[in-house]
């Protein structure tokens, strides 16, 4: 069957899901983590295969770490899936309910967006993140995750499928393509696909949004910045650079882009340098930086690169101004922070750079659904619309409008018969 055939099913199928109970989706949520963990040693076996084919090859570091999903991973995935069965029922909450006149009631709730397509990197985890942010949300699914993790997202597939229709879910709620020709198919599946959720490179996320009319929650690079203001708790500073370059690099929220303040270079600069030499982290410092430590010096390009490697960009501004105009005019609006200890300045950072996450004196690699507290993520979301950073269970809510009446009609309202009270309730 084509995947257009299948969106079709999963369409109609949605309407079902949808109607589900809460606690019956939390059901298949505690079954798929029962059997995702009785299948580990299926799911590692697969994950070896699309290792070693990675490595034969040569594929780069950074999307081997990825790729790989072991014991730490299954650990990371079960406690993720426990804290979403924990959230409220995101589907259902009355968040408008209001008296339009005397016996006429109107609710707006949220529901289901319906049909969600996701296309994802090469992560395997991502896959169960989305999988089971769909269920939870009463969403249907199409996934497709890169060809690098072929053997590990079949096997965690058919233990998620497998648990979902044990607990009564619809059979096609959740569709694997396997394909790289059923990327393009599932782009001209307007009408039965309600949004795509693609995450990638910049390139691959932008080829999406031009060749589909289905909605599009954008997600590509995400090139990070610090700045480190001309006020500044060094040992903070050091602290919170390290961790957001080096406690994973593979990731989007870790740190490409540093800048300093040309009044904190002097001090703190060196030291920089000597901690991420010891980190075996490659800085490529702008030429005004040369003079205090010995690095590599930077190309332009670099301002402009996600590295995903041990490569960090180190520049000098001259205020708090340049390093505002810098971030919003070179980061993927992503996530950006300040460390100072001026809150003037944190305030004025944090009110004008344009990124969906804006951060003080805290580590960028904070960016995530899971540690704020959603759970999980289908991706984080650099666009403005519907969704913005970690999107969560929210994100893949939209809301409908319940009227309440007894006969009621406009011209009733015409004449005066009856008048609007337009008075909120609860």
């Amino acid at each position: 069957m084509t995947i257009k055939e299948l969106s079709g099913i999963a369409k109609r199928e949605s309407y079902v899901l949808a109607a589900l109970s809460g606690e019956k989706r939390k059901f298949a949520l505690e079954n798929i983590a029962q059997e995702i963990k009785r299948n580990a040693e299926e799911i590692f076996a697969a994950n070896d295969e699309d290792l070693k084919r990675a490595e034969e090859a040569g594929l780069p570091m950074p999307v081997i770490k990825r790729l790989a999903f072991k014991e730490e991973k299954l650990a990371e995935t079960l406690n993720e899936i426990s804290a979403l069965i924990n959230l409220p029922d995101p589907v259902g909450e009355v968040t408008l309910h209001r008296e339009l006149a005397e016996g006429l009631i109107l609710k707006r709730v949220t529901c289901p967006i319906g049909v969600i397509g996701a296309i994802f990197e090469s992560r395997p985890d991502a896959l169960v993140q989305i999988a089971c942010l769909c269920i939870k949300s009463g969403n249907c699914v199409i996934l497709k995750g890169g060809s690098e993790a072929a053997s590990t997202n079949k096997a965690l597939f058919k233990a998620i499928h497998t648990a979902a229709l044990a607990a009564g879910l619809p059979e096609n709620c959740l569709i694997l393509a396997e394909s790289r020709e059923d990327v393009k198919s599932l782009l001209s599946c307007a009408g039965n696909v309600d949004l795509l959720l693609p995450r990638g490179s910049n390139e691959f996320v932008r080829y999406i949004m031009e060749n589909t009319t289905i909605p599009v929650i954008g997600h590509s690079e995400g090139l990070c910045s610090i700045y480190i203001d001309e006020e500044y708790d060094p040992e903070i500073a050091l602290r919170v650079v390290l961790d957001a370059k080096t406690q994973y690099v593979a990731v989007c929220n870790a740190l490409d882009t540093l800048l300093i303040h040309k009044n904190a270079a002097p001090a703190i600069f060196p030291k920089i340098a000597e901690m991420f030499k010891e980190a075996k982290v490659e800085l490529r410092a702008q030429e005004a930086l040369l003079k205090y430590a010995d690095c590599v010096k930077a190309r332009e390009e670099d301002f402009d690169t996600e590295f995903l490697d041990y490569i960090l960009a180190v520049k000098q501004v001259e205020s708090l101004e340049e390093a505002i105009e810098h971030i919003n005019s070179h980061s993927s609006h992503h996530t950006d922070g300040i460390i100072t200890k001026n809150p003037e300045n944190a305030e004025k950072f944090m009110n004008e750079v344009d990124s969906a996450g804006v951060y003080l004196n805290c580590s960028t690699r904070f960016a995530d659904g899971n540690r704020y507290g959603f759970g999980a993520e289908v991706g984080i979301s650099t666009g403005k619309i519907h969704a913005r950073g970690p999107v969560g269970l929210s994100g893949l809510v939209t809301y409908k409008y319940k009227l309440y009446g007894n006969g009621d009609t406009v011209g009733q309202f015409a004449v005066g018969e009856k008048k609007y009270t337009h008075k909120d309730l609860d």
